[in-house]
């Protein structure tokens, strides 16, 4: 239902009671989100969007030596390399593709209630599903802002972990007392471009904009201060309302809000730093030699070292010479130290690896099962937090079908089924189908199948085909017995 835009006391009185005496409303939000904007919960979730990009700590990464002060310092001169294998982001594919990959699908006994489920949620907003799966791996959560467009047509917006500081009205973190969405914004003052960071309030009877100076909040003028979540024309022109649940739902990755890179960062770093310490031992190959000079006939190493990249020789006096000790880069236990990283970052990360040796020798169906059990049990956590958000999802949906008159469904039951992308052993599973005709039904057999898409459509295919078989033999050899009649039908 929808109502009248009014002032929420109850939100103000929390606010009051939390900020205490003589703090007031905007200088609580200021300052509440100044702190969060330099939070570590908000810099993880920062990281991991950051490494999802491939802009990992390693690009920051300098050579140092010893210097004659016996303390570290930064030496330019030597092979910097910085390699990135990103096995995070391909984790996150991975579990985004697995639970996410291929549409979902609603199972409701009303058939118009379905048919108009499955226009609502169509390609666009298959999409938006899968790159909230992504945001919520990167960020612990994300969000969905549920709103209007200028055309009336009831549309969906998703904010990343790191724009919004959510306050919420209870400890399991399931309903929304206020939020705050802090975004940067690109505006020209003048003829120079300058970044500006925008807040936008968001409480039960709508939208206030600000812009964050340091810690307090001044009226956003430019977009304008306040906007109603809906707008609707009245006799006496636009009425503000507002839906009487919180438009913004939160899509958890588990229970904690726990970023995917918080479990596996220290193993990426790992892997970038052998790779990239390999390389840089691979390109000092003067370096990998070290030489002992006697009697050499310069005045400084640096001159030498000159010499002998550009001439490949060295002078030296009548008693010198020069000698090597070799130090031997052994490739294997770099090889071995990689192997070991990666194979602990899916582990850590509950993904699969699609080289297990479980697959090579004998891929059967419980080999399968056996590789996909840590990304299946994740996943289950991920669904049971996704299906919470749909519910609150469809109280929307089911609102806006009643406002434009296309039924009242709030009543009914619908299960969102979410179709993993699990690899099987399709010859395994079809045998298996085959020796279960006659014990179970036709539906449930069609539906095991891994050829079905659409069971419902698979049966009146099959129906059709055994239609059209009878029909034929009709024709071919006359009239059919009718009724388990043995003498036929009429002359």
């Amino acid at each position: 239902m929808l109502f009248l835009n009014t002032e929420t006391a109850r939100i103000n009185r929390l606010i009051e009671e939390g900020a205490g005496r003589g703090l007031t409303e905007l200088e609580f939000f200021g300052r509440e989100i100044a702190a969060w904007k330099k939070s570590p919960e908000r810099m993880a979730q920062i990281t991991g969007d950051r490494y999802y990009d491939g802009k990992h700590d390693i690009l920051d990464r300098k050579r140092t030596a010893i210097g004659p002060d016996g303390k570290l310092q930064v030496v330019d001169n030597l092979p910097n390399n910085k390699v990135i294998d990103n096995q995070y982001a391909k984790m996150v594919d991975q579990k985004t593709n697995y639970l996410l990959g291929k549409p979902v699908t609603f199972d409701c006994e009303n058939d118009t209630y379905s048919a108009l489920l499955k226009k609502r949620f169509n390609s666009a907003f298959q999409r938006t599903l899968k790159y909230l799966g992504e945001d919520a791996f990167n960020g612990g959560l994300c969000w969905l802002f549920i709103y209007y467009d200028e055309k009336g047509v009831l549309s969906f917006r998703r904010f990343p972990a790191y724009q919004v500081l959510p306050f919420w009205a209870d400890d399991d973190h399931t309903k929304l007392d206020a939020a705050a969405r802090l975004y940067l914004q690109e505006v020209w003052d003048g003829i120079t471009k300058k970044l500006v960071e925008r807040v936008e309030l968001y409480k039960p009877d709508g939208i206030y904009r600000y812009v964050l100076d340091g810690s307090t909040l001044i009226p956003d003028v430019e977009l304008g201060d306040y906007a109603p979540y809906i707008t609707v024309q009245g006799k006496d022109g636009p009425e503000a309302y507002a839906w009487d649940r919180f438009p913004l739902i939160p899509f958890k990755y588990n229970k904690q809000e726990t970023p995917l890179i918080m479990r596996v960062k220290s193993l990426q770093d790992g892997i970038n730093t052998m790779l990239s310490d390999f390389e840089n031992n691979m390109q000092e190959d003067a370096r990998n030699t070290i030489l002992i000079l006697k009697n050499y006939d310069g005045e400084n190493l640096g001159e030498f070292r000159h010499n002998l990249a550009a001439f490949g020789a060295v002078k030296v006096r009548d008693d010198g010479g020069v000698e090597t000790l070799t130090v031997e880069v052994n490739s294997e236990n770099y090889k071995a130290i990689l192997e070991v990283f990666k194979k602990a970052l899916i582990e850590n990360a509950r993904g699969y690896d699609a080289k297990d040796d479980r697959m090579s020798g004998n891929p059967n169906q419980m080999n399968i099962q056996s590789m996909y059990s840590d990304i299946d049990l994740d996943a289950n956590g991920m669904e049971t937090e996704f299906q919470a958000a749909f519910e609150q999802l469809l109280w929307f949906i089911n609102q806006d079908m009643k406002t434009k008159g296309e039924g009242d469904f709030e009543n009914e039951e619908v299960t969102v089924i979410f179709n993993r992308d699990i690899l099987i052993n399709e010859s395994e599973a079809i045998e298996n189908c085959a020796s279960s005709v006659g014990i179970l039904s036709n539906e449930t057999i069609v539906g095991q199948h891994p050829w079905t898409t659409d069971v419902k459509k698979e049966l009146e295919r099959l129906q059709k085909e055994k239609q059209e078989a009878v029909d034929e033999y009709a024709g071919a050899f006359g009239n059919v017995p009718k009724n388990n009649d043995p003498e036929g039908g009429e002359e």
